[in-house]
């Protein structure tokens, strides 16, 4: 599976300006139960720098832009944010950073659990090791 899985979200537009409206279960996989947004960033700030053993997060740059990089252990890319009727969906055991955010940068993040600070993987080198043996188990169990 790709480290990059965007959701396209709908975008009703008129003479009113836009209008995105965001659904748990129905355009996102999964029902929210956290929402959450960074705004003020500066351009040379980064933010996240950690996976989750269990959150499933969809962000939304409501305005503005942001860069991310993502990283499930095995594959790294980097991935520009920057339309509003787009999300990025993040999986468990996906190493995130947020940076290059624009002055106007509004990012949305919606969670499918409360904050839970156990859920927090702050160690890369830790969230390598833990995601290659976990590929590793998968294997066997597949063998």
């Amino acid at each position: 599976m790709s480290v990059i899985q965007e959701t396209h979200l709908i975008q009703r537009k008129d003479s009113r300006g836009s209008l995105v409206a965001i659904e748990g279960l129905v355009d996102v996989a999964f029902d929210i139960k956290r929402i959450y947004y960074i705004s003020g960033t500066g351009t040379d700030v980064r933010r996240g720098c950690h996976a989750h053993f269990h959150l499933k997060q969809m962000a939304v740059c409501v305005q503005g832009s942001c860069r991310f990089v993502l990283d499930n252990g095995f594959e790294r890319v980097e991935h520009l944010l920057d339309n509003s009727a787009t999300g990025l969906v993040i999986e468990p055991m996906v190493w995130h950073e947020m940076y290059d955010f624009s002055p106007d940068c509004v990012l949305l993040v919606l969670a499918d659990a409360p904050y839970d600070k156990a859920d927090y993987l702050h160690d890369y080198g830790r969230f390598i090791e833990l995601a290659q043996s976990r590929a590793g188990d998968v294997n066997r169990l597949v063998a």
